[in-house]
């Protein structure tokens, strides 16, 4: 049963938190292998702290790609962030490379041999989802949280606001009327910024990126508007605290508004269910909100290491379908084939177009012509609408 009024609270960190550098590390690797050999194999992590990087890992793919290319790439990725403080820097920091061959006994799980097609990569567990709160159909709470980091950046970037650091975090609060957000109750902005920079001039300089970002009229009170709450951010990203790959799954998902799986993203060559099939649900989710047949809707998928077809298809519309639940199931799987070369292939996940999902979320994007988040695509709202009768 619906409730009538409550709050929901999602946050959002930045691309210059310690635990979203490694996951941009990671996720260039995985470009990396994959732009010199889209067949690559790669499980790597990435573990940073003061002026150290450390990778770690399994790969399989192009002997091009060596320890020192995997080097440029782990700096670039810290340049590109905007690190150059004493504690962490791009071009003083030692990098430590633990990366290994791929398992042998897992490549035989999920290579395709004889009659058998490409299986998972592992077992697991797998969520998509979608709502209509947001035109992205995301959850608005996480919506609001990443776009206020993402303006944030922007501005650091184009030099607008020199006494931003890269470290920064947010937390939006809204309350919900009939299972509608309706205002923000609280904000949390914390951001890493200059020596001289006193806190009152960073909240002033945070207040238009949140009023900007938020529907018109919805800031919260003034009192519950907090900024920096520990009075002073100097010290941040990996120097501050240490950063590790796949520690922010929620924040790259749905903010907890929907379930998660049991592995993260970042850092896996698309074989990996933990990643392919999370961004299968999320596309068949997204479609069916989009085209009317629920205003939520979570799907999850299940998988055994080197066995192709899923297990199981579960579809959830929270008492918002306007069709038979058991029919679109049915459905989802007559339209796309969610083997996981079925989904490699739909989607056309074997291109190196993982790191920029490794900072404000990897759903609720809008497609990249290079075939970058094809899976917030909309392609198969006319056939869903045919199928029901809807077109």
């Amino acid at each position: 049963m619906r409730r009538g009024s409550y709050l929901f609270t999602s946050e959002s960190v930045s691309e210059g938190h310690p635990d979203k550098v490694c996951d941009r590390i990671s996720d260039a690797v995985v470009d990396t292998f994959l732009s010199h050999g889209p067949d690559s194999r790669v499980a790597v992590e990435t573990l940073c702290t003061t002026n150290r990087i450390v990778l770690a890992g399994e790969t399989r793919g192009p002997a091009k790609v060596t320890a020192e290319l995997l080097e440029d790439v782990a700096r670039h990725c810290v340049r590109d962030i905007g690190y150059e403080q004493n504690g962490f820097h791009w071009r003083d920091a030692l990098v430590e490379n633990y990366i290994h061959e791929q398992s042998a006994d897992i490549a035989k799980g999920v290579d395709p041999a004889g009659n058998k097609d490409e299986g998972a990569g592992d077992q697991g567990i797998m969520f998509g989802f979608a709502c209509d709160e947001t035109p992205e159909y995301m959850p608005a709470p996480l919506y609001y949280a990443h776009n206020i980091l993402k303006s944030l950046a922007e501005a650091r970037h184009s030099g607008a606001e020199p006494e931003l650091m890269p470290d920064a975090k947010s937390q939006v609060t809204l309350e919900y009327v009939e299972g509608k957000p309706v205002r923000t109750t609280s904000i949390v902005v914390s951001t890493q910024h200059t020596e001289k920079v006193d806190t009152d001039t960073i909240r002033e300089l945070v207040r238009p990126h949140v009023v900007n970002v938020l529907p018109e009229g919805w800031m919260c009170p003034e009192d519950e508007f907090f900024v920096n709450p520990t009075g002073r951010f100097v010290i941040g990203g990996p120097d501050g605290d240490c950063g590790l790959t796949g520690r922010k799954i929620i924040v790259d998902t749905y903010g907890g508004a929907a379930p998660h799986g049991g592995g993260a993203f970042s850092g896996k060559d698309p074989t990996k269910v933990d990643r392919s099939a999370a961004y299968a649900a999320r596309y068949l989710a997204k479609n069916v909100v989009a085209a009317g047949l629920a205003a939520k809707c979570t799907i999850q998928l299940s998988y055994a290491i080197g066995i192709s077809r899923p297990l199981s298809v579960y579809v959830d519309t929270h008492g918002t379908g306007q069709v038979d639940e058991d029919k679109l199931g049915l459905t989802l799987r007559e339209l796309m084939d969610l083997s996981p070369r079925g989904i490699r292939e739909h989607l056309h996940l074997s291109r190196p177009i993982y790191a920029r999902t490794a900072a404000y979320g990897h759903f609720g994007r809008t497609p990249d012509p290079d075939g970058g988040f094809s899976w917030e695509r909309l392609d198969l709202v006319d056939d869903l609408k045919r199928a029901f009768g809807a077109a």
